[in-house]
């Protein structure tokens, strides 16, 4: 498989001649925070007065350690107050799952969380990470909002190829094409990978079991420009990911199934299947010289299929589970500014959403039990359970941004969300927001926002739990419907400068909020379900640092945080009765709640050659009974070197060479133990990579 593919590949390599397609040059920064300027541009329709924004251009990009292959939760990663999970999971200031990812600046509708990345890092020029306390055009889903900024091909025609190989046989390719003409422009780019490390294994060894992973995205990226202020955009993407759901050798049977012996715990086949399809047409332009707008619609379908197996996990676990979901949503999104005088920008707009959730389960359980709690019956027997589910969500926003004087600036506004699935439910929710330019090196920032996050409706399954009574898969706890989140939010800051080369942040945050929404793993199926607290708090503080001077680059974040919850009141049959009784008086770590997080890199230039490393540091997720322990803190260090080489024939070539956890430290994400963690996870072990590009 590994041959054929490289075949498949190596025509990439054949082509020559390049020039990167950007609308903008590249930042001077590597990577750094933002505190908004007091006035934008008046063609701009999003405004991020009095929230904090963490920038990755081209350049830092290009400079991680495994540059444009490095998945986007590990980009995000660099950024202050992110904390590494399983499964591709990434966790901003204390939420679980509280990311809205935007492509150039339009809503890319929520799909079913999976294991593998439905965007790919080679199609941004630059990604901005905003957190804090969002202006009123931002909704849903707000610990973070990740809007990448698209390749466009508006300067340049011609493509690039790229081939990254590896530990783990490992084995990636990326081919990009793109140009312009006349007032046409397209960007196109597919990329493929394999390798036999997928997941997070359950065993701290350097060879895993059954973790073969192939993946696939496509995207693309066409525009035509009417007029110099009228712009017509088509944006569409796919991926497709399957993974082998790594073992645990030396484990303990169970339960015992008819007729069957002997069977090994590293020779189980579970296998998971996820796939995602986006589109997106936006109609970008102006009335006047005053007055922008944005008119888009947007579609999404996304599934996973869970395929057990059908014997090894009766035996271990007493429940086989066949799951498969799918997710289709579509939506219009419509955005206006409007230029009143020089101190004030109105901006409102309106957003409306229509998803269909479905779900199939087919499980296959034990007659049970006893008096001592022993399956009463080695016959399994088949519960099969589906439900549907039609989801709508509607918002609106109306804000303006008020230059009260040359050095401070204040935006307010209000936002109504309506939400119809499972409950009906909605909320106003002010919003505010200020930024004082005290010096030319001194920046403060403040702000509050009502936030309302509805569920995710993909994640949400109609299982009737009576339906397992009496089963090896019985619960005896009840199941409230999942509501949504509601909080209040305040945030500050103060960006200043020291000299001309360095940088420094420090930003605080307090977030307390009713019905607080969580997810967990609570069964085989790896799909995430979400969960409510009564009540919850979620408070922290970050520090970021920038500097740059010459051929020199660098940056570090530190953060500390930390999220609680108490009393569970939605998908309590999750949980077992001493989990609950604990949490119904106690206020408890959430399981993502991971007390300091911090990450630093730096690159330099010498001789042509661009060294470059980062630092992760950890102090552990939240482990035991109710979440009362963590894990222990880890530090993992990444190094690459790059370097263009020239030929006489056939132009330059790019050439990178990257080691991943250098020490080959080995710890563990997950310990199996917590609540809604299933089993245990440990992060990768030390990897060599060498990346090859060829542009024409």
């Amino acid at each position: 498989m590994k041959i054929v593919s490289a075949f498949a590949i190596l025509p990439f390599m054949l082509l020559s001649g390049f020039a990167r397609a950007e609308d903008t040059p590249p930042d001077d920064h590597i990577t750094r925070l933002e505190i908004t300027p007091l006035y934008k541009a008046h063609n701009e329709l999003e405004t991020d007065i009095g929230s904090s924004k963490y920038v990755f251009n081209q350049q830092s990009l290009d400079n991680l350690p495994q540059g444009e292959f490095t998945p986007l939760n590990e980009v995000l990663l660099q950024a202050p107050g992110v904390a590494e999970d399983a499964y591709g999971q990434v966790h901003i200031r204390g939420d679980h799952d509280g990311l809205q990812y935007r492509i150039n600046g339009i809503i890319l509708p929520q799909g079913i969380s999976g294991f593998g990345q439905t965007l790919d890092t080679h199609i941004a020029s630059k990604v901005d990470l905003l957190t804090g306390a969002l202006p009123a055009q931002y909704g849903d889903r707000t610990a973070g909002i990740v809007d990448i900024t698209t390749q466009t091909g508006s300067f340049a025609n011609g493509g690039k190829s790229s081939v990254l190989v590896g530990s783990n046989n490992t084995l990636e390719g990326n081919q990009e094409f793109y140009g312009s003409s006349g007032n046409f422009n397209y960007f196109l780019s597919g990329t493929y990978s394999e390798s036999d490390r997928g997941l997070e294994p359950p065993t701290g060894s350097y060879h895993t079991i059954h973790d073969d992973t192939t993946q696939d995205k496509q995207f693309g990226y066409l525009s035509y420009n009417f007029t110099p202020e009228e712009k017509l955009s088509l944006i569409f993407g796919n991926s497709t990911n399957r993974f082998e759901i790594p073992n645990n050798p030396n484990q303990t049977p169970v339960f015992a199934l008819n007729n069957v012996n002997n069977v090994n715990s590293s020779s189980l086949n579970e296998r998971q299947f996820e796939h995602n399809s986006y589109a997106i047409l936006a109609l970008n332009g102006a009335l006047n010289d005053d007055t922008d707008y944005q008119f888009s619609y947007f579609t999404r379908y996304s599934e996973v299929l869970f395929k057990p197996d059908a014997t090894g996990d009766l035996i271990y676990n007493g429940i086989a589970v066949r799951e498969e979901r799918d997710n289709f949503t579509n939506g219009l999104q419509n955005d206006f500014k409007y230029s009143l005088n020089n101190e004030h920008m109105i901006r409102t707009g309106w957003e409306f959403s229509y998803e269909q959730a479905n779900t199939q389960t087919n499980a296959s359980v034990f007659p049970c039990c006893t008096a001592s709690g022993q399956q009463t019956s080695t016959i399994p027997f088949t519960i099969n359970d589906s439900s549907s589910q039609p989801a709508e969500l509607f918002s609106t926003y109306l804000q303006d941004e008020w230059r009260l004087t040359n050095k401070l600036t204040l935006n307010y506004g209000t936002r109504f969300d309506y939400y119809d699935a499972y409950i009906n439910a909605n909320q106003i929710s002010p919003r505010v927001g200020l930024v004082y330019e005290a010096t030319a090196s001194t920046t403060l920032h403040t702000g509050y926002a009502r936030y309302f996050s509805p569920p995710p409706t993909e994640l949400i399954s109609n299982t009737t739990i009576s339906q397992f009574n009496n089963t090896t898969a019985a619960s005896s706890g009840a199941n409230g419907a999942v509501t949504p989140e509601r909080s209040n939010y305040f945030d500050a800051g103060i960006n200043q400068k020291v000299g001309s080369n360095l940088t420094l942040g420090v930003d605080g945050y307090y977030k307390q909020a009713r019905h607080l929404l969580d997810e967990g793993q609570f069964g085989q199926a790896l799909i995430l379900a979400p969960f409510n607290y009564a009540e919850g708090w979620v408070k922290g503080m970050e520090f970021t640092a920038d500097y740059k001077k010459g051929a020199l680059n660098g940056y570090a974040n530190l953060a500390v945080s930390q999220a609680l919850g108490k009393d569970v009141e939605s998908g309590q049959y999750n949980f077992t009765p001493e989990e609950l009784a604990y949490i119904s008086g106690n206020s408890v770590h959430l399981d993502h709640d991971q007390l300091i997080s911090g990450s630093m890199g730096a690159d330099y230039t010498f001789q042509k050659v661009t060294y470059g490393g980062d630092v992760i540091y950890g102090s552990g997720l939240r482990s035991g009974f109710a979440n009362t322990e963590h894990l222990p803190f880890y530090t993992t260090f990444n190094l690459s070197a790059s370097h263009t080489f020239q030929f006489d024939s056939g132009g330059s070539v790019d050439g990178k060479l990257s080691i991943v956890n250098l020490l080959d430290k080995i710890y563990e994400i997950r310990d199996g133990s917590g609540i809604g963690v299933f089993a245990p996870q440990y992060a990768p072990r030390r990897g060599i990579f060498v990346e090859i590009s060829k542009s024409f």
